[in-house]
Formats: structure tokens, sequence, C-alpha cells
């Protein structure tokens, strides 16, 4: 370890005795990676409902109508985000043959 790195480590210990600071790792662990998954086939599900609500009720304004086809399509858009995205890991995870990312969906 560097001696900046001790140096700076021993100031936040010091500086915010008891305060724990997250880390990107924390945040998305294998744990709570499952539930961004989960999260976004929801929210890809609300928006759907919306957009078509809003399409259902826009009584032919071509403002309304565009505004929820832009809605549907950005949620298709971000379904389609989130499958490759898994895609792309469980590929990355066969490929270089890492254990821990194999197990995440598991």
């Amino acid at each position: 370890m560097s001696a900046l790195s001790l140096n700076l480590d021993t100031i936040r210990d010091t500086a915010l005795p008891g305060f724990k600071f997250l880390k990107i790792t924390d945040i998305f662990s294998q744990q709570n990676l499952r539930y961004v998954f989960a999260i976004a086939g929801i929210m890809l599900l609300i928006y759907l409902i919306l957009g078509g609500l809003q399409l259902m009720f826009a009584k032919g304004d071509p403002k309304a109508v565009q505004a929820s086809w832009t809605k549907i399509t950005n949620a298709v858009i971000g379904f389609v985000i989130v499958f490759v995205a898994y895609w792309i890991t469980q590929l990355v995870a066969n490929v270089l043959n890492i254990q821990i990312m194999k197990d995440i969906f598991k």
C-alpha cells in the first residue's frame, strides 16, 4: 500500500469515525444484482401499461399519440439493453471462466 493511500485512509477514519463508505462493489454485489434485473422487469411492465393507457386516452391527438409511442419504445429499448447486459455478463463469465459471475444468476 502506498504512503498516500495509507494517509488518506487514516484521515478518513479519524475524520469520520464509524461512518461506512459505500463502494461500487457494495452497491452492485452478487445479492443486489439479482434485484436489479427484477426491478428492471417490473419497471418495463409499468412503462408499457402507462404508455398503453396514455395511447388509449390520447383521443386522436397527434402529440399525445407520439408521446405514448415514445414511452412504449423507450421501455422496449430499456428491456433490450438489460437483456443484452445479462447475456454479455454470462458470455464473459463463461469465456473467462469467472465462477463468481456464473453464480450471480443461479
